[in-house]
């Protein structure tokens, strides 16, 4: 019987006998058609001009390889490609190579990281690359972390350990003090918590776009006074629109006075952190009671790629255990699923790992020092008597033409937007302070002096 199943035509899953000639044979073909595609990314630039993508739903038969991967080369063909120089506009960098492969390795896998019976070497990995990343950053032995699909779910759980922490896991008073430039999803944080949009206090920024501290002591005092219950503040290490990073060392001391939970959302800036890089704004990060860090933003591991570190795990256990009483458990051993807001979930944390130790801190320092040093150049070299320049230390910049009108910036980033995207040039156009912005993020490791000096040239036009 198992012969039958390995010589017929029709095999569906990996076999445990043979040599599974056939999925090698796919994975070549599929390794080739991607590759081709990266290969072709300066011809056909960052963003596909050709919409023609049709998303074909499953028939009664399946369909043959020929199609599949003629509808593969389609999907591709509509892609946007991080790999061209001229990608632009996100945090979105090329994926690093052996990043890929923990990919491919992570599905052939197939764990799942809601209990180490059912993913013994993953859970001990993940574990123990949460614990070195938490070392990297200064904190102490009860420290640790857990990896999450993304900077959103990651804050979101921080923010339930904190209210947790803070026994007010009920309470509608229970309020979030943030930046007014802090990231959209703490937005999104506060509906899941089930909060009014009142609860969620936006503290003013200084002229450099980082947290004002007077003002923060102010809604702090205003908040006591109105009986509302801070579970939370939350410092930016990079902030979305031009890299800012709040005052940590001062916001920290302030809730270690105050015995407030403080969170640093360093989607953006905190890989900075387990660096040599003089990076102004990153001390004190140690004070933090939690962090998120992305290192999928600009060093290229493939996406999701995100981690919450926490300064005592203790905090994440008493939020988020359940007992799961259907899985065995090991004795000094955490189930993943007992620490955070997700359940079942892939083998994620291997591709991390693999391009961590692919680059080691010495390449992970060069890619994030070019990257610095790209927004630098371009910052140098545009003209200052033409635009205003919003930036930070981090490799992020947003700019717009001097005294253009509130009314006139929607247009104006909207034509220029079109006009780089026909010379492959990929920017993004944020709303910020109520106006329109041109938004470049240097974090594109293709990207080269010649090619920001053609980008120049065709802003200066």
């Amino acid at each position: 019987m198992a012969e039958d199943l390995i010589n017929n035509k029709d095999i569906y899953f990996p076999s445990y006998l043979g040599t599974n000639d056939k999925l090698i044979t796919l994975l070549n073909r599929a390794s080739q058609t991607l590759c081709e595609w990266f290969s072709k990314a300066d011809k056909n630039g960052p963003l596909p001009f050709d919409e023609s993508f049709k998303c074909i739903m499953p028939a009664e038969d399946g369909n043959s390889e020929e199609d599949l991967f003629s509808e593969i080369e389609s999907l591709l063909k509509n892609s946007f490609n991080p790999v061209h120089p001229g990608s632009l506009a996100h945090l979105d960098p090329p994926p690093l190579i052996f990043s890929i492969l923990g990919d491919l390795i992570a599905a052939g896998l197939n764990n799942n990281l809601l209990a180490y019976e059912l993913s013994p070497s993953v859970t001990l990995l993940e574990e123990s690359l949460c614990k070195w990343f938490s070392k990297k950053l200064g904190f102490n032995d009860f420290s640790g972390g857990i990896a999450a699909s993304g900077g959103t779910l990651s804050n979101l759980n921080a923010l339930i350990a904190a209210r947790n922490n803070a026994g007010l896991g009920t309470n509608p008073n229970s309020v979030l003090l943030v930046s007014e430039d802090a990231h959209s999803s703490f937005v999104k944080c506060i509906r899941i918590m089930g909060l009014d949009s009142t609860n969620l206090v936006r503290i003013k920024t200084d002229n450099q776009g980082r947290m004002d501290l007077d003002y923060l002591r102010k809604s702090l005092d205003k908040c006591s006074i109105e009986n509302k219950k801070i579970f939370a503040i939350v410092a930016t290490l990079g902030t979305t629109v031009r890299g800012a990073i709040d005052p940590i060392k001062e916001i920290s001391e302030i809730c270690k006075q105050r015995k407030i939970w403080l969170h640093i959302d360093g989607s953006i800036g905190g890989i900075f952190a387990i660096t040599s890089i003089p990076i102004e704004g990153l001390n004190n990060i140690n004070k933090a009671n939690s962090i998120t860090i992305n290192p999928q933003k600009i060093i290229g591991i493939t996406k999701t790629s995100s981690l919450l570190l926490v300064s005592n795990m203790s905090t994440l256990e008493n939020t988020f255990n359940t007992g799961l009483p259907y899985i065995s458990s090991k004795e000094n051993i955490l189930n993943r699923g007992e620490i955070g807001i997700q359940g079942s979930r892939p083998a994620e944390v291997i591709k991390l790992w693999l391009g961590l130790r692919f680059l080691g801190l010495n390449g992970i320092e060069n890619i994030l020092k070019s990257s610095i040093k790209r927004k630098d150049f371009f910052i140098k070299n545009i003209s200052k008597n033409k635009f205003d320049i919003y930036s930070g230390p981090l490799h992020i910049v947003s700019f717009l033409p001097k005294k253009l009108e509130l009314k006139d910036s929607d247009a104006w980033t909207q034509t220029k937007v079109n006009e780089l995207i026909n010379n492959n040039f990929m920017l993004s156009r944020p709303k910020f302070k109520g106006k329109y912005f041109l938004r470049v993020v240097m974090g594109n490791y293709n990207t080269k002096e010649s090619h920001i000096e053609e980008l120049l040239r065709l802003l200066n036009a």
